[in-house]
């Protein structure tokens, strides 16, 4: 299925939605900041189990405290599509259920 790339300014407006998510170049890029690294690993499995249903894959990094992902479309050139708001707003709605800010 091919997805297109976004016009820059609905990737802006959009991110209204999506507090704490920023356009970093070519990418949507968050941090959540978690109580410990427990919570930052179980956080990192739930993602996984979302970019697996959505069969899109962030790079997602974990940190002691926090989880980091860098979010854009390879079968797009890399650029932002509908299919990285759509991750975004799965993890930005599965975040605060770990305790995620």
């Amino acid at each position: 299925m091919a997805v297109a790339p976004l016009p820059h300014q609905e990737i802006e407006d959009r991110l209204a939605d999506l507090p704490g998510w920023t356009l970093d170049g070519d990418r949507l890029t968050r941090t959540y900041r978690l109580g410990s690294h427990i919570a930052a690993a179980a956080l990192v499995a739930h993602i996984a189990q979302v970019q697996d249903e959505l069969d899109h894959h962030s790079d997602l990094t974990l940190g002691y405290h926090t989880v980091h992902l860098s979010v854009n479309t390879h079968s797009a050139g890399g650029a932002v599509t509908e299919l990285d708001l759509r991750l975004a707003r799965r993890v930005q709605d599965l975040a605060p259920a770990h305790g995620a800010s």
